[in-house]
């Protein structure tokens, strides 16, 4: 039994070891496929300095917009996110990195009926309601803390832009 245990711990470490850079690639190229899909226009994404995970989308050396990495803790889990915003802080749209939500339910949030709601708007726009509202946000049915989660994680991001903007 020692020896089984011994011998697979040294498969596990050697899997590992081998598969560990290759999903770290994955990763950035994920993360950089996330940003191009939010603000297909840029030509480039500059990484913003004292921010993490936070970048200037330019195109020909002029800011376009803002991709701010966010997140928020959904039903599940917590929910990791690129929320685009442009240079007035208004929402142009989220891409999802990762989620555990419940497939068929709470990840209707991440699709273009609810996410639509979202751009456009400022952070004090973004008001969730159970009920439609005009100018408000309508949460999923049956995923309302995966809608609050999403919608309080790019209402902080764009806060925090402001902050960050004018303390420049």
């Amino acid at each position: 039994l020692t020896m089984a245990a011994l011998l697979s711990g040294i498969i596990i470490a050697a899997v590992f070891y081998v598969t560990a850079p290759i999903a770290e690639v994955q990763r950035i190229r994920m993360k950089e496929q996330s940003m191009e899909e939010l603000i297909p226009e840029a030509t480039s994404f500059t990484p913003i300095e004292g921010k993490k995970e936070w970048f200037k989308a330019e195109k020909d050396g002029n800011l376009l917009a803002y991709v701010i990495l966010t997140g928020e803790k959904g039903f599940d889990c917590h929910i990791s996110m690129f929320v685009g915003a442009t240079t007035d802080m208004k929402v142009i749209g989220f891409k999802i990195l990762s989620h555990k939500e419940t497939p068929g339910l709470g990840d209707k949030v991440f699709k273009p009926d609810f996410a639509n709601q979202l751009t456009g708007k400022g952070h004090n726009q973004l008001e969730l309601v159970k009920i439609q509202e005009e100018g408000k946000i309508t949460a999923v049915t049956g995923a309302t803390i995966t809608s609050r989660a999403v919608t309080t994680a790019c209402k902080n991001a764009l806060i925090e832009l402001e902050n960050y903007l004018n303390k420049k």
